[in-house]
C-alpha cells in the first residue's frame, strides 16, 4: 500500500524545495522506493523553468514527476468554488507521478501574501490525497513564542497536533544568522561562520507544540553557509552586470562578499577562497592584490567592480595572468552602497540549474532526518480512505475505460444536457440524449452551451414505431398490444429502457424531471433483477470532506424486512468494493448493541446476523447507532469491541423514512456532494437522479452507470 508524505510550510524562507527533495534522498537511502509530486507549480524570482521542484528532482534523482498546474489556474478554480474539480486533477498528477513507488513525497505551497486561497489549497490536497501531514519551520528571526504560533497555526488546517495524520516538524536553518538575506561584509568585519549542531531536546524543551508527545521534531537541519553559497554566475544574472572576463564564474561559489572599503594592507586578510570583492572601479589597488592572490592559487570567488566604472586598460593587462587562472571578474552599472543593498537581498534558494548545490544540501538534509521514525511510518499499513477527490476521479478514468453508450431519456433538460456535453468532452461516456435535435439545441444555446457535432441525439417520434413489436414480445404475457406498447413508449424512459433491453445502449440515467418510480418501473418490467436477486435497491455515495461514505438504501424499499435488509447490506458492500472503498458495514439503528429491544431494533439485529451467514468475508456490525458507527470517540465507549464502530464506510438504514431523511440531511447541512442513488440488483444497470441533481450529479451518475455496465 502507497503512503504518501504531504510537507507543508508554515511561511516564507522555510527552504521547502530543499527539505522537500532531501526527503526523498533519505527514503532513497534507506531502500523505498519513493516518487515525488509537485501538483501545483509556484514560480520564484527569475525562475525561467517551469518548475524548480520538478526539474531539480529529475536532475539529482532522475524521478519523471508529472508537470503541476500552474498557480493562477488552481486560484481560478478556487475563486469559482471548483474545488472538486481541482483536486480531481490533483489526483490525476499525483497518480502519473506515484506509478509503483511504495512512499510519494508532496511538496504544497508556500505561503506568499499576495497570493490568496494558498493555506486552502495545501489543506484540500493533503485532504484529497490522504497523505499524512509533515511541516517545515525555519526560526528566520523569529521570537520563539511567534514561531510556536506559527506552527500550531499552521497544523490547525490539518487537523491539528493532535490528528493522527499531522506527524511532526522538521526544523530548518538552525543557528542561521539573524539576518535572512545574504549578508554582505565589510573588510572590517569577521568573517567566519559558524556552524551550530542542532540540539533537539532544546528545540522540544523552547517551543511547546513539540510538549504534545504525538507531534514530533522529525528533523533539524543545521544552517551551513557553504549550502547557500550561490556561484558567481548566479550573482552576475542577478545583478544583470557585464561580464568583463567570464573565467571559473559557473563553478566558483560565493562563501563571502566583501565590501571593499580600507587599505590593501588592512583588507588582504578577505583574500581567502570563495570570497567575491565589491569594490569601485577605480581601485586599481584592489584588482592588483586580487590579482596577485589568483596568482597564487587562491580561488576568490570574483570581482565585482561598481559605478559602471573599470581600471584602466594597462592595468587590466598587467593582470592577465590572473584572469588566466579563471578569476571572474564582472562590472556593476550601480553605485557601491546600491550594489551592496541589492547583494543582501539577493535570494539564497537553489536555481533551477545549480544541481551541483542541491545535491549537497539533499545529502546534509538527510542526515539530519529522523529516518527510524520515518521508516517505521512508511512499514505502517494504514487503513485505506478513499478521498472524494480521489474518488471521483476513479470513477471517471474507470468509466474512460469502460467506454460505454449511456442513454439518457429526459434529452431537453438543460443539465442533462450539460452533463452529456461533459461526459463528451471527458470520454467518460457516448451519451445518446433522446429529443428532438432543434430543441436540444436550442435548449443549449439559451444555456450558453455549445452542442458538439458528433453527440447523438435520438428523435423518439421517428424511431418509436421500431421498438412496437419488441415491447409486444416482451409483454405479451400481461396481455400487450400495439396501441397499448405505443402508448407505454409515448414515455422516453420507457422507450430508453427498451432500448437498453435490446443491448443497444449499455445503461439508462433519468430522474432529473422524474420521479424514482418513473425511472424504475419500466426497468423492473422489461430488464428484471440479476439471477439471485430478490428486490432492487439504492446507495448514495456521499462525499463528505475527508472521506466517501455509502448510505443505502435511500431510495427504494420503504420498509425492508429482516431478509431484505440483509441483502441490500450484502448488494451495499459489494457495490462499495467494487467501487475502490473498502466495506465496513454498519446496520444502523436507534440502539447500539443489546441495549435497546423493540421490533424495529430486533429487525435490525436479525439482518445483521443473516449478512453475516450469507457473506462472511464481509466485515458487518449491528445493530449501531449512528454516532457510534461514524465517531471513533463514541466507538469507544458503546462498543469497544466491534470491528464496525468508529470507522464504518457503509451506513444500511433500517427504512427508507429513515434513510432518505438522513441522506438529504448530510448532504444539505454539510453541503457535501452526493453521488446517486445508484441502483443495485438490476440485470442491467438503471441509474436514478435526484430532482435537485447538479449537473455534476449527473456526470457523476453516467460515470457510475458506464462502470456498472462494465463489471
Amino acid at each position: 500500500m502507497q503512503t504518501s508524505f504531504f510537507l507543508a510550510p508554515t511561511g516564507v524562507n522555510t527552504g521547502l524545495t530543499s527539505i522537500c527533495l532531501g526527503f526523498v534522498r533519505a527514503l532513497d537511502r534507506m531502500g523505498v522506493r519513493v516518487a515525488f509530486c509537485k501538483p501545483i507549480s509556484q514560480s520564484y524570482g527569475s525562475d525561467s523553468e517551469p518548475d524548480r521542484s520538478t526539474h531539480l528532482i529529475k536532475a539529482t534523482v532522475g524521478l519523471q514527476p508529472a508537470p503541476p498546474l500552474p498557480l493562477s489556474y488552481a486560484q481560478q478554480l478556487m475563486s469559482r468554488g471548483l474545488e472538486g474539480r481541482l483536486m480531481e486533477e490533483v489526483i490525476h498528477i499525483f497518480q502519473k507521478s506515484a506509478l509503483d513507488a511504495d512512499v510519494i513525497v508532496i511538496e504544497g505551497l508556500v505561503p506568499i501574501g499576495d497570493e490568496s486561497y494558498i493555506a486552502k489549497i495545501n489543506r484540500e490536497m493533503a485532504r484529497a490525497l490522504n497523505s499524512n501531514i509533515i511541516l517545515v519551520t525555519a526560526r528566520n528571526a523569529q521570537r520563539s513564542y511567534a514561531l510556536n504560533d506559527q506552527i500550531e497555526m499552521t497544523a490547525s488546517l490539518f487537523g491539528g497536533v493532535d490528528s493522527p495524520q499531522v506527524l511532526g516538524c522538521i526544523h530548518n536553518k538552525i543557528g542561521a544568522p539573524k539576518v535572512r538575506q545574504q549578508h554582505v561584509t565589510t573588510d572590517e568585519e569577521p568573517d567566519e561562520a559558524e556552524i551550530v549542531e542542532p540540539d533537539r531536546a532544546r528545540i522540544r524543551e523552547r517551543l511547546k507544540v513539540f510538549h504534545n508527545p504525538n507531534f514530533k521534531v522529525l528533523g533539524a537541519i543545521p544552517w551551513n553557509p557553504n549550502l547557500i553559497a550561490p556561484r558567481t554566475k548566479d550573482v552576475a544574472d542577478y545583478l544583470q552586470a557585464t561580464v568583463i572576463n567570464e573565467g571559473h564564474m559557473a563553478e566558483r561559489r560565493v562563501q563571502l562578499i566583501t565590501l571593499c572599503a580600507r587599505t590593501v594592507p588592512n583588507m588582504l586578510h578577505t583574500l581567502k577562497p570563495g570570497t567575491l570583492l565589491v569594490t569601485p572601479g577605480d581601485r586599481t589597488d584592489i584588482m592588483l592584490a586580487a590579482a596577485l592572490a589568483a596568482i597564487k592559487g587562491v580561488p576568490l570567488a570574483g570581482i565585482v567592480f561598481t559605478g559602471d566604472m573599470l581600471p584602466p586598460d594597462n592595468v587590466l593587462e598587467h593582470c592577465d595572468a590572473a584572469m588566466k587562472t579563471g578569476l571572474p571578474i564582472i562590472l556593476c552599472h550601480e553605485n557601491t552602497w546600491r550594489t551592496a543593498q541589492l547583494l543582501n537581498m539577493m535570494n539564497t534558494e537553489v536555481p533551477a540549474d545549480d544541481v551541483e548545490r542541491m545535491d549537497l544540501v539533499m545529502d546534509s538534509i538527510a542526515t539530519h532526518l529522523d529516518a527510524n521514525f520515518l521508516m517505521d511510518c512508511v512499514s505502517k499499513q494504514t487503513e485505506k480512505r478513499l478521498s472524494p477527490a480521489a474518488f471521483r476521479h476513479q470513477l471517471v478514468q474507470l468509466a474512460n475505460k469502460a467506454a460505454k453508450r449511456i442513454v439518457l431519456p429526459e434529452g431537453h433538460e438543460p443539465r442533462t444536457i450539460e452533463a452529456a456535453i461533459r461526459c463528451h468532452e471527458k470520454g467518460i461516456a457516448r451519451c445518446v440524449l433522446v429529443g428532438k435535435l432543434e430543441r436540444v439545441t436550442e435548449v443549449a444555446v439559451n444555456h450558453g452551451l455549445s452542442l458538439p457535432s458528433n453527440i447523438e441525439v435520438i428523435d423518439p417520434d421517428e424511431v418509436r414505431h421500431r421498438y412496437i413489436p419488441h415491447l409486444v414480445e416482451l409483454r405479451k404475457h400481461k396481455g400487450m398490444t400495439e396501441p397499448m406498447a405505443e402508448n407505454q413508449l409515448g414515455d422516453n424512459v420507457a422507450l430508453g429502457t427498451l432500448m437498453l433491453a435490446l443491448n443497444e445502449v449499455d445503461g439508462l440515467v433519468s430522474g432529473a424531471v422524474h420521479t424514482t418510480a418513473n425511472t424504475i418501473r419500466p426497468a423492473l418490467q422489461l430488464i428484471k433483477t440479476k439471477p439471485g436477486v430478490s428486490l432492487v435497491s439504492s446507495v448514495f455515495f456521499m462525499c463528505l470532506p475527508d472521506q466517501v461514505l455509502v448510505y443505502g438504501d435511500c431510495a427504494v424499499n420503504p420498509d425492508p424486512n429482516a431478509e431484505e435488509l440483509a441483502d441490500i447490506a450484502i448488494q451495499s458492500g459489494l457495490s462499495a468494493k467494487s467501487l475502490g472503498i473498502e466495506p465496513r458495514i454498519a446496520m444502523i439503528s436507534y440502539s447500539t448493541g443489546t441495549s435497546g429491544t423493540g421490533s424495529d431494533v430486533d429487525k435490525v439485529r436479525k439482518a445483521t446476523e443473516i449478512a453475516k451467514e450469507k457473506c462472511p468475508d464481509l466485515i458487518i456490525d449491528g445493530p449501531l447507532q449512528y454516532d457510534a458507527a461514524s465517531d471513533a470517540n463514541v466507538a469507544r465507549s458503546k462498543a469497544p469491541d466491534s470491528p464496525v464502530a468508529g470507522k464504518a464506510t457503509v451506513f444500511i438504514f433500517p427504512d427508507l423514512n429513515t434513510g432518505n431523511t438522513t441522506y438529504k440531511a448530510v448532504q444539505r447541512s454539510a453541503k457535501v456532494v452526493s453521488i446517486g442513488p445508484m441502483l443495485q440488483g438490476m440485470a442491467k444497470p438503471v441509474n436514478d437522479l435526484s430532482r435537485g441533481a447538479t449537473v455534476e450529479d449527473i456526470v457523476y451518475t453516467i460515470a457510475l452507470t458506464a462502470i456498472q455496465a462494465d463489471q
